[in-house]
């Protein structure tokens, strides 16, 4: 119970706070349609980005208590990889909005109200997640902000409540500092997650 309901206001905190340091992005994108190039000479050169390929050996388990570890991690990441996906995806959204706004007080009045609409629409999902999804979520978010989960808190709510925050996470197991080590100690999740995104699981 007590899990669940912090894991749940814990979430729910880091969707707001992604809206605080949306204003911090910097955006650079092109119109629809239209490509990057260079002139050489007399030909202009279009600049194509191919999408990456990714090719991994065969997974190999030494026993059946590690397949089924492996095949939780990909029940989990499908279930909370689009969760990360959608905090990174409403910085962006929250970014371009806010500079539309016209000064500080529509921006603070804009991000009081999206608080109010994320806590109506995610909180009966979120309450859902098991403990370890929620562990797993507070690193993927890292992994698609490049940003830990304790700075996005403390963005929001200051230093001290994210520093209590993440003692109480503590209490279970848990760091909201925990960051992503794709090279490293999440080596399998990255794997898993790249082959998520990529529809090959």
């Amino acid at each position: 119970m007590y899990r669940s309901k912090w894991f749940k206001i814990l979430i729910l905190f880091m969707f707001c706070a992604a809206n605080i340091n949306a204003q911090k992005l910097k955006i650079n994108t092109l119109p629809e349609g239209l490509h990057r190039a260079y002139i050489d000479g007399k030909d202009t050169i279009a600049i194509v980005h191919l999408p990456e390929v990714y090719v991994f050996p065969k997974m190999r388990f030494k026993d059946k208590k590690e397949q089924n570890n492996y095949n939780k991690l990909v029940r989990d990441v499908k279930r909370t990889l689009p969760y990360a996906k959608m905090v990174y995806q409403t910085l962006i959204e929250t970014y371009e909005y806010m500079e539309t706004l016209p000064n500080e007080k529509a921006k603070q009045q804009h991000l009081k109200k999206m608080e109010k609409d994320l806590f109506k629409e995610y909180k009966p999902e979120l309450k859902k997640l098991t403990f370890s999804q929620g562990k797993l979520l507070i690193k993927l978010i890292d992994r698609e902000c490049n940003q830990s989960s304790y700075n996005l808190l403390k963005a929001y709510l200051g230093t001290f409540r994210a520093g209590f925050w993440n003692i109480f996470a503590g209490m279970f197991g848990a760091s909201l500092k925990s960051e992503y080590d794709p090279k490293g100690k999440d080596a399998i999740t990255e794997r898993v997650v790249i082959m998520v995104e990529h529809g090959l699981i």
